[in-house]
């Protein structure tokens, strides 16, 4: 996965990716398991995860949440204090 410039404007969609794949493995799921799940390919959950998209609806984004058990804000929590790093 490449490493993003945090003053890049694109930054929160690599931030969020490494979001879902955090809740994803602390489910113990594969990307497979987590496409299966939402109803979306593998490739879709591959290339969030892997920076490969620059754009995600807040839809997808909360069926994902919702699907990983956690709160959207969650995979927002913390963009903040990681940018101002």
């Amino acid at each position: 996965m490449p490493i993003i410039d945090k003053t890049d404007s694109n930054y929160i969609y690599f931030y969020v990716g490494k979001q879902i794949r955090k809740y994803r493995k602390q489910k113990g799921w594969s990307q497979s398991k987590l496409a299966s799940e939402c109803n979306f390919t593998d490739t879709f959950i591959s290339n969030l995860e892997n920076n490969a998209f620059q754009t995600i609806s807040l839809n997808s984004l909360y069926h994902i949440a919702k699907v990983l058990g956690v709160p959207t804000k969650m995979l927002l929590d913390g963009l903040e204090e990681d940018v101002n790093e």
